[in-house]
């Protein structure tokens, strides 16, 4: 177990963790979360896209949350060290990310204010963030404010690159997220891939193992699976025979 893995397991334990009685985290229900999803599709889509570009170039420990306008998380990633924190974390689709629902953070301190807000550890209420440096900032994607973004990191070292980060994604997400609306407008299925995507895609398609492609590539098996998620996603595949078959269709291949 890595030192950043055993720092957040003492924060996000196996078992559930306590929060102050006037932040008890709530969540949306299935059929009301089904329901933002699908209203948020586009947004989901750019923040995705954009993740999956800027994580190729990321080295430290990192977390990405997208809520919609009201605060109700709608989609996450994280650094690949962070798997098993986050599935055993409150963290999921649904939280509402209010003072009220969860304390005060650093999305709901943009949602009050209205503006970009960096939150140190111990300005968290929620015993859940108080490791981490959290930058939030209000989304305007397309024509109207869409939400609320928040990079975060356990790292104090990393909080310029944090900000630069967080201010570098929403102009990713605004080129994606016109991408997405004009596919939709000509009726067009649109699969964009980064450079590494390709890459992996190419190898996939000629029979590499994750294990070969991460020795070839150097980098973590953990970061090709991540990637070979992605590309899952976005042809909207379940295996690698049916990535395969479908980017031969689509000539990616």
């Amino acid at each position: 177990m890595s030192a950043t893995t055993t720092a957040l397991s003492k924060h996000w334990p196996k078992t559930q963790m306590p929060v102050p009685k006037a932040a008890q985290i709530h969540y949306l229900s299935k059929p009301q979360l089904d329901r933002v999803l699908k209203i948020n599709h586009f947004l989901i889509g750019a923040f995705q896209h954009s993740i999956s570009n800027i994580k190729e170039n990321l080295s430290g420990t990192y977390l990405f949350l997208l809520t919609d306008s009201d605060g109700v998380l709608i989609a996450m990633d994280h650094s690949c060290d962070l798997t098993d924190e986050v599935q055993q974390s409150p963290i999921r689709l649904g939280m509402i990310f209010t003072a009220k629902s969860c304390g005060v953070n650093a999305i709901s301190e943009t949602m009050d204010q209205h503006k970009p807000i960096f939150l140190p550890p111990e300005l968290h209420e929620n015993p859940l963030f108080q490791t981490w440096h959290c930058y939030a900032t209000p989304l305007s994607v397309g024509l109207k404010h869409s939400g609320y973004l928040d990079v975060s990191t356990i790292n104090a070292d990393l909080q310029s690159e944090l900000i630069a980060i967080a201010k570098l994604i929403p102009a990713f997400m605004q080129n994606s997220y016109q991408s997405l609306q004009a596919s939709q407008a000509t009726g067009q299925t649109s699969v964009e891939f980064t450079d590494r995507q390709l890459t992996i895609l190419e190898m996939i398609s000629n029979g590499l193992t994750v294990k070969a492609i991460a020795l070839k590539l150097k980098i973590k098996e953990c970061t090709v699976n991540h990637h070979k998620k992605v590309i899952f996603n976005k042809l909207g595949v379940q295996s690698s025979t049916e990535a395969v078959s479908m980017a031969s269709r689509l000539s990616y291949l």
